[in-house]
């Protein structure tokens, strides 16, 4: 089986596990067992030595159960607390099972530094991970990248994105369009400008998932430039009419919205506790960068 088609069968794997999970709940009630958050073999010197020659074959199970943990975790029902306390153990034993295995690094680095609820928030990680893999590929100028967008997106760390941009750049076979990353990063570093001009060429690569992520990226880059401006109009009404509690119908009888705003997702902007316009919990874009859910 070539990796390509493992990878296929364990996202569809994983799409299946997740349909028939939410069909079984909706008929039976769940069972009072403890949460399956238990690896028995953490050690991937261990494992590669139980492995005897399948090594390959046991790095693509565990990176199915990487995608069924970090599934399970991600789409939890209210109430459940999302721990997403395996997902860097296994990810550990995916990559030293099998060193090359290069969606494991990349997927598994977006896993890790997404924030809570979305993922556990751990671009430490993240970093740990893509590290592990220019140890095994040290010229790999896609781990570099994404490291250099780990940095910049996750930790504001934007002279070290520009180093890990330009690393990325000077690498063999890297595309034309790494070079001016390092020199942006550098120059705008914290700028939506800046940041838009990035993800906008991480939306041509030819990679499907690496492209979805941009997209999402792009989607919340726009809805902070309309969250500034609906911040600017509701500052005016509230200047206007201090006594007046906030509302969207009270904005919109003003004169100040035309209705209710909505974000690039359809879904309605909502006011967090001292005032701002946010991002509502029911979004996809939820969390924001540098958004933690309270």
């Amino acid at each position: 089986m070539t990796r390509g088609v493992a990878t296929a069968a364990a996202v569809a794997c994983l799409a299946t596990a997740v349909v028939l999970h939410a069909s079984q709940a909706s008929r039976f009630p769940a069972p009072t067992v403890d949460r399956p958050d238990i690896l028995y073999i953490r050690s991937g010197a261990t494992m590669r030595r139980l492995a005897l020659d399948y090594d390959a074959a046991a790095a693509d199970a565990y990176w199915i159960r990487t995608l069924q943990h970090f599934g399970r975790e991600r789409l939890a029902p209210p109430g459940h607390e999302r721990t997403y306390s395996l997902l860097y153990p296994l990810l550990d034993l995916t990559t030293t099972l099998d060193p090359y295995f290069t969606i494991a690094y990349r997927f598994g680095a977006i896993f890790l530094g997404e924030a809570y609820p979305g993922g556990p928030g751990r671009p430490d990680l993240a970093i740990a991970l893509l590290e592990k893999g220019l140890k095994a590929q040290p010229q790999k100028w896609q781990y570099m990248q994404d490291l250099g967008f780990v940095y910049y997106w996750h930790l504001q760390d934007y002279p070290a994105a520009a180093a890990w941009f330009k690393k990325a750049a000077e690498a063999p076979d890297a595309p034309t369009w790494m070079a001016p990353l390092a020199a942006v990063t550098l120059a705008e570093g914290g700028k939506r400008s800046a940041s838009r001009e990035l993800w906008q060429q991480i939306a041509k690569s030819e990679e499907p998932w690496l492209r979805d992520s941009a997209i999402q990226r792009l989607l919340q880059l726009d809805a902070m430039d309309a969250m500034d401006a609906l911040d600017a109009r509701v500052r005016a009404f509230q200047q206007r009419y201090p006594d007046t509690p906030l509302s969207w119908d009270a904005l919109r009888a003003a004169g100040y919205v035309r209705g209710v705003p909505l974000d690039p997702t359809n879904v309605p902007y909502v006011f967090t506790p001292d005032g701002h316009v946010t991002i509502s919990r029911e979004s996809r874009l939820w969390p924001m960068p540098g958004q933690t859910p309270r």
